[in-house]
């Protein structure tokens, strides 16, 4: 079923009447070259500004996700390496097992309410997170929060890229045992990486590519089969292992309870914080996919299925899996691709294996693919294109050499999460506007104009009041990630701890700085707006 997006100058809720029409073909240029409506068929006014769009930033035609399209794309983002390593560590932080599922509890209803809130804008309006954006920031001050996502999610492409294509090393040496030295970075090597290395990187990186290429429709289907598939071998693998290792041996502590009485809150706390940074990157551009659901209420239920339900089961699972490694290997193993490996069968380790690479393709797509592909587009619509977009993180991420900065601790504590304090306050900014500052309401038509006496104008394009919230959110939140690795010998009381909270701190201090310097604007949408026809 496709329900039309239909579109009056307000949008306020749901109330909308059609007002826009469709240019086809598409205007000439760079940007829709051999890629144009990728992202899903746009309706585009004839005044909309040529600088701030492309049919890949306009608003949707047609909404055709339903609940289980964001059930899948939770999934994807869940069911993967990275998943697991997380939701196993949750375990082993010397909490009671119910302390640790309280935790889960709490920190995934979180997101999902977070999440909600995050899809409601993009999914009434139909245009992505950075479109979105230009109602805070300005129209061209929007740029500021599309680059640092893009950014981020560069690094982390890169990263993923590389975490996973150590599946296809692992599977390589099983079938080829002779292929040893090629992963031997000292005997055969370029650029700190070993040759099988940069085959199986290479590898993932064209299968990523090839996925994306093929635009956001084919995406949709491929992340609709990834969770599932993912779930099909973690259960084939638990009763396995399980089987092997007995009842008996199954636990749900990775570790000993260390933490008893009033000194587990704070470290109950921490796993709680652990799980909402997990999901922070996707969160925060998740209007990227809300935007193709055929309703918010659908949005709604399809997170409910894929955050707080999956993710406890996956996390379960999970711990299952890790507890039964011990009796069956004499070894705790917490990569599901190390587990795999284990196995003496060549069929089971390829299937395992196939199945995490296909996973991870899933939740790189998702969570770092389309990202910079609407961010980087919208830095020039008319020259960079959805698609181009993409490829461009994608070639960014192999000159970055992921490899080195994963083997380099240093370098990604002070560059990733320096970036990643940004993701906060950007949160916070985004919900401040749409929900206290607007009252929910967005002038759609208004945020692809270049009009001066524009709603979204501000001062040449950009909202200097969301640019300092989102500043003074990042400096409070980079503080604590910085002095926790004690720089220059300075040892600060309570940074360690702030540390981990430091995406709450941004939300709370943007949020807190936005509103309150946003008194004017807030008042105005007091009075309830006339729909203009």
């Amino acid at each position: 079923m496709t329900t039309p997006i239909p579109r009056d100058i307000t949008v306020s809720g749901t109330n909308r009447s059609e007002n826009m029409t469709r240019i086809e073909p598409p205007p000439p240029g760079p940007a829709t070259t051999g890629g144009a409506a990728l992202a899903g068929a746009a309706i585009v006014k004839d005044d909309y500004h040529p600088r701030l769009t492309n049919e890949d930033l306009a608003p949707l035609k047609n909404q055709k996700w339903s609940w289980y399209n964001i059930f899948a794309f939770w999934m994807s983002d869940v069911h993967s390496v990275g998943g697991y390593v997380t939701a196993g560590s949750l375990f082993a932080l010397g909490l009671t097992s119910w302390q640790v599922l309280v935790a889960l509890v709490v920190g995934i209803v979180i997101v999902n309410v977070f999440a909600n809130l995050v899809a409601k804008p993009s999914q009434i309006t139909g245009v992505p997170y950075p479109v979105i954006c230009r109602a805070s920031f300005g129209v061209l001050g929007a740029n500021v929060p599309a680059v640092i996502r893009g950014l981020i999610a560069v690094a982390w492409y890169g990263i993923q890229t590389y975490l996973a294509s150590h599946a296809f090393v692992v599977l390589g040496l099983k079938l080829w045992p002779s292929l040893a030295p090629y992963a031997d970075v000292d005997q055969h090597g370029l650029l700190g990486l070993s040759y099988l290395g940069w085959a199986g990187f290479l590898a993932m990186w064209v299968l990523q590519a090839l996925v994306f290429w093929r635009g956001m429709e084919s995406i949709r289907k491929f992340i609709d089969f990834c969770g599932p598939a993912v779930y099909v071998v973690m259960l084939m693998l638990a009763i396995y292992l399980v089987s092997e290792a007995g009842w008996s041996n199954i636990g749900l502590s990775l570790g000993g309870v260390e933490h008893t009485g009033l000194a587990a809150v704070p470290v109950i706390l921490g796993a709680i914080a652990l799980v909402v940074s997990y999901f922070s990157g996707p969160m925060l551009n998740f209007g990227d996919f809300s935007r193709y659901g055929r309703s918010y209420a659908a949005v709604k239920r399809g997170n409910f299925l894929g955050l707080p339900l999956n993710f406890l089961f996956f996390s379960i699972l999970t711990v299952v899996t890790a507890s039964a490694t011990l009796p069956v290997y004499g070894e705790l193993i917490t990569d599901p691709v190390e587990t795999v490996a284990q196995m003496d069968s060549v069929f089971a380790v390829a299937l395992g294996l196939l199945t995490f690479i296909v996973a991870t393709i899933g939740i790189n797509i998702v969570a770092n693919f389309v990202s910079p592909a609407f961010d980087f587009s919208h830095v020039s619509p008319q020259k960079i294109s959805w698609r181009m977009g993409g490829m461009i993180a994608a070639i960014g991420s192999v000159l970055i050499t992921p490899w080195n900065l994963y083997n380099n601790p240093e370098v990604i504590h002070y560059t990733l999460e320096t970036l990643g304090a940004f993701i906060g306050p950007l949160f916070g900014v985004l919900i401040a506007d749409y929900y206290l500052v607007r009252k929910q309401r967005v002038i759609v038509d208004e945020l692809f104009t270049m009009s001066p006496s524009g709603s979204y104008w501000y001062r040449r394009g950009t909202n200097p009041i969301a640019v300092a919230a989102t500043i003074a959110g990042a400096f409070f939140a980079v503080v604590p990630v910085v002095l926790q690795g004690k720089p220059f010998g300075i040892d600060m009381w309570g940074m360690a701890g702030a540390a981990q909270y430091s995406w709450f701190i941004g939300v709370a201090v943007a949020g807190v700085v936005y509103t309150a310097a946003s008194g004017r604007l807030r008042r105005a949408h007091e009075v309830p707006s006339t729909d203009a026809s």
